[in-house]
């Protein structure tokens, strides 16, 4: 009866803090709709009404931006999924084979090529962050 009562007791502390919990303050449901933005060029002006009190978010671009491709569209990665066919057959071309510059722990110096693929993912990493990197600092104001 006394492990009933304790129970009891633990599960009114509990309700309670998460009722305490409950009043929390949260956004308001129009907080988190989100703000719609207006790509404007060069000198373009961002629109208002005819009173000038709406108030638009505009993104401001270099003129010559205008008629390209958005910089989010034009980047394309090379996925699996979108890789040439003559790259998917390059990738091929080496699956079986064994000794030195495989990547396989068959033959003498299969470790030698493991270092280099290594090297290679590496320069790779590098060369993406430097892009999104500069990708960044383009669509910096």
């Amino acid at each position: 009866m006394a492990n009933l009562t304790t129970k009891t007791a633990l599960a009114a502390t509990l309700l309670t803090g998460i009722g305490l919990g409950g009043l929390v303050p949260a956004p308001l449901a129009a907080q988190n709709v989100p703000v719609p933005t207006l790509v404007i060029y060069g000198t373009q002006k961002c629109p208002t009404d005819a009173d000038g009190n709406e108030i638009v978010v505009c993104v401001r671009r270099k003129p010559g931006e205008q008629f390209r491709i958005p910089k989010e569209l034009r980047e394309l990665k090379v996925t699996p999924e979108n890789e040439s066919w003559a790259a998917k057959s390059a990738a091929n071309d080496r699956v079986g084979a064994t000794g030195i510059g495989s990547c396989s722990t068959v033959g003498a110096g299969g470790s030698t090529g493991c270092f280099a693929q290594a090297g290679q993912r590496y320069k790779r990493e590098k060369q993406d962050a430097k892009a999104d990197q500069r990708a960044i600092e383009a669509s910096l104001p």
